[in-house]
């Protein structure tokens, strides 16, 4: 199997360094000198920002534990009707953006929406100093929203780790006059720890990383101070460094996660006898479950999605139907585009892997991963950095031979918001052809090689029809979180290039939602694709 192996080691390598240069760049870039910027912003708003991105991600993750871990238990061992509808309607405000939750939930307890005025005219008060509402557009408000997006991911996780627990030790502790609550607390919830750590260290870096929200909410974080030092000050060194800052925090907040759980080990091997049986509820029990559950669904996903149609319906004349379709196409361009050059990577890292073998080989995989955990703020940075040293390297050997400057080729055009996609999102792609990839018994390829198959023909005789599924997801999971993505995409597109999240950003933050329901609309339908993909995993596997 060596024949063709030095040809795909080598460009296994190249690839995956050329995805880490824009984190390297990062580093490299903010041990330079900003001047007086960056002092300045460390006396003045940085300790503040700081401040604000510990309490938002501290917020968001307490909140999000609160909305999913009792979701997560209650759908996993009650039995109530609808239970099969919302074990996996309950992952739906996943596709939801938060920037679009932001705007409705303001809509409507501004002192000017519905909820303040039916208050006001039920009560007879007169002025905003007869009574006291909460005011949305603050630290609580942003971290009330973003929880209500994010829940999903530690829903999702202690659900299935819930689902995974023995029988027996719930029988078991029955069996010892524990009650229902009791094994819960002692038995079910210290076992789905890791899972709960792990889906709070997704929330948490989800939050940390979130632009389209807390700028909407005017919450400055560090994310925010990124997009201003670069664009209010013109200073790349200075928003390189707030970026290392925050990709240092990602690091110590994965390590301390992962540090955490270190001396835990868990087995409970469970067979299809030994499956959870879910119990039925009856009287105020059932009630509350169906009330808590319908209540998350609809704050989180029913009553903002129908809010978008009734501005659709309304607001349909003002929808500018033909930039809507232009948008899109650029938002379909540029995720198709990324989603092939996603998948050729994770093919070729994957294929190096299955064919070396031993633990070397995994390098390239994780190396051309790391871009899923940086924030899209902090990687257009990197992105932004490393392609302007292209067009200057271009310029000048265009000058060099006589050729004329060609002016910005990669950082003024579509190829950064093409790169930053590529580099955020290929670890999706790895990690689906990685799965399917990794049930093909190594026997077919002994097989192959038997009957005189050479390296290539394998992967396309063997590999290629087993995987095809996989590749498929991967291609369709790079393309919808590319077409979502807006913190990378708000500051790399092109001038006079708009994608469907930054025109629909763009109408947000002018407070003028209703005029783009219908492109918001699409971004969430869109959203919804990975989830059903998702939730039909999950039935396979617990069935």
């Amino acid at each position: 199997m060596r024949d063709r192996l030095p040809i795909i080691k080598t460009s296994s390598w190249s690839l995956a360094l050329l995805l880490v240069l824009p984190i390297l760049a990062i580093f490299y870039t903010a041990v330079g000198d900003t001047g007086d910027i960056f002092p300045h912003l460390f006396e003045t708003v940085l300790p503040t920002y700081t401040l604000n991105t510990s309490l938002l991600v501290a917020g968001v993750v307490a909140i999000a534990i609160i909305l999913g871990v009792p979701t997560a238990w209650m759908l996993a061992m009650y039995q109530v009707p609808g239970s099969q509808q919302l074990q996996w309607a309950m992952v739906l405000p996943l596709a939801m953006p938060g920037y679009i939750i932001g705007y409705i939930y303001t809509d409507w307890f501004d002192y000017a929406g519905p909820l303040q005025r039916g208050l006001r005219a039920l009560f007879e008060w007169q002025t905003v100093n007869d009574y006291w509402f909460p005011d949305m557009r603050t630290l609580p408000g942003a971290c009330f929203v973003l929880a209500l997006v994010l829940y999903p991911y530690i829903y999702l996780l202690t659900r299935a780790a819930f689902m995974e627990q023995s029988v027996t030790l719930t029988h078991s502790a029955r069996l010892l006059g524990c009650s229902p609550m009791q094994s819960f607390r002692r038995i079910s919830l210290p076992l789905a720890r890791p899972a709960i750590a792990v889906g709070a260290s997704l929330v948490a870096m989800e939050a940390l990383g979130d632009f389209g929200t807390v700028n909407y909410f005017a919450v400055s974080t560090l994310t925010t101070a990124v997009y201003d030092t670069w664009l209010s000050y013109s200073s790349l060194t200075a928003a390189a460094k707030i970026s290392a800052i925050m990709l240092v925090a990602i690091f110590l907040l994965i390590s301390a996660e992962r540090y955490g759980r270190r001396k835990q080990a868990q087995f409970s091997p469970s067979s299809s006898s030994d499956a959870i049986e879910k119990m039925p509820l009856t009287g105020w029990r059932k009630v509350g479950v169906l009330a808590w559950c319908w209540s998350l669904l609809s704050l989180a996903f029913i009553l903002p999605l129908l809010q978008l149609l009734v501005y659709a319906w309304h607001y349909y004349e003002k929808n500018a139907v033909s930039e809507f379709a232009t948008f899109s196409y650029n938002s379909f361009y540029t995720s198709s585009l990324a989603a092939l050059i996603a998948v050729g990577i994770a093919w070729t890292v994957n294929v190096y892997r299955r064919l070396r073998g031993h633990g070397v080989s995994v390098a390239p995989m994780r190396l051309a991963s790391m871009g899923y955990a940086v924030p899209g703020t902090v990687l257009a940075i990197g992105v932004m950095l490393v392609l302007t040293r292209g067009d200057h390297f271009i310029n000048d050997i265009a000058t060099h031979y006589g050729w004329g400057r060609p002016g910005l080729l990669l950082s003024g055009t579509m190829v950064a918001l093409l790169v930053a996609f590529v580099v955020r999102f290929s670890a999706v792609a790895i990690g689906s052809i990685e799965s399917s990839m990794a049930k093909i018994p190594p026997s077919l390829d002994m097989a192959a090689r038997t009957m005189g198959c050479t390296t290539t023909g394998v992967i396309r005789r063997v590999h290629l029809p087993l995987i095809r599924r996989g590749t498929l997801i991967a291609m369709l999971l790079v393309f919808i979180e590319s077409m979502k993505e807006l913190n990378a995409a708000i500051l790399l597109r092109p001038f006079n290039f708009e994608t469907l999240a930054t025109y629909v950003y763009n109408f947000t933050s002018d407070e003028h939602l209703e005029y783009a329901a219908l492109p918001a609309i699409l971004l969430v339908v869109v959203g919804l694709v990975p989830l059903i993909l998702i939730n039909r995993s999950l039935e396979q596997k617990y069935q």
